[in-house]
């Protein structure tokens, strides 16, 4: 098995050298990591470009699933994980991953939680706490009784290529939010796709620091709601919280 790591980056410089890093610390080293620089107008691909074993490919077509979509197009694994920018892995993260795969050969994608490097000790007691409650119980809920889709993060996720050419890639006519859920449901129907615990990554809660707690959780919500029961994300357009 092969595994290739697709980094998505839109003005990430301040943020993308410890991405890459934490990639290249793996226990079990990606095969490839490519980031993909998504018409950045800082030091976004210059930085990504000293970072040895990495491959910058530049699209100057500006969005998050377009960038996805040209990710899955250069990559050449039989598996491929994406991760944001933003995110740092723990060192045994692509290995459990792996595992997960090597040991179910019906699983064609997973996706894992995330834990936030510079939230406020609240967020972080509020998001363990879904975690254990609220986050199991939506995924058992969507995916087993309603049957409408799955539980999906956008920032952490693996697939196999085979199983994301079967559904056509990834939807580009979406603008950000509620693409991993179009993702996860659209997999589901072609697979077993998974949400596990064990495959966490920290992540930055920029968002949250920037919109409020209550804004953002309401703005995934009904993001979720909608792509699940109408097949279209609620909102078209979305707030850039870079510094």
């Amino acid at each position: 098995m092969t595994i290739s790591v697709i980094v998505c980056a839109y003005n990430e410089e301040h943020y993308l050298v410890p991405c890459l890093q934490s990639l290249r610390s793996q226990s079990r080293p990606p095969d490839e990591i490519i980031v993909i620089d998504n018409a950045s107008a800082d030091r976004t691909g210059a930085v990504a470009r000293l970072v040895p074993g990495v491959r910058v490919v530049d699209e100057p077509r500006k969005g998050l699933v377009i960038a996805r979509e040209r990710g899955r197009q250069e990559a050449t694994g039989d598996v491929l994980v994406y991760v944001d920018a933003d995110c740092r892995a723990p060192r045994t993260w692509l290995a459990r991953i792996e595992r997960r795969f090597a040991n179910n050969p019906s699983l064609i994608a997973l996706s894992g939680n995330y834990r936030f490097y510079d939230w406020d000790w609240w967020g972080r007691t509020l998001l363990r706490a879904y975690d254990f409650t609220l986050g199991p119980a939506t995924h058992m809920l969507v995916k087993y009784i309603l049957r409408v889709g799955v539980v999906f993060y956008g920032g952490n996720f693996a697939v196999t290529r085979e199983a994301l050419a079967r559904i056509g890639g990834f939807d580009t006519t979406i603008e950000f939010h509620g693409e991993d859920t179009n993702l996860g449901r659209r997999l589901s129907r072609v697979g077993r796709v998974e949400l596990r615990y064990d495959c966490f990554l920290y992540t930055s809660a920029r968002r949250y620091n920037a919109m409020g707690k209550g804004a953002v959780f309401r703005l995934y919500v009904r993001n979720f709601v909608s792509e699940l029961l109408h097949h279209r994300p609620k909102d078209t357009v979305h707030l850039d919280v870079r510094p």
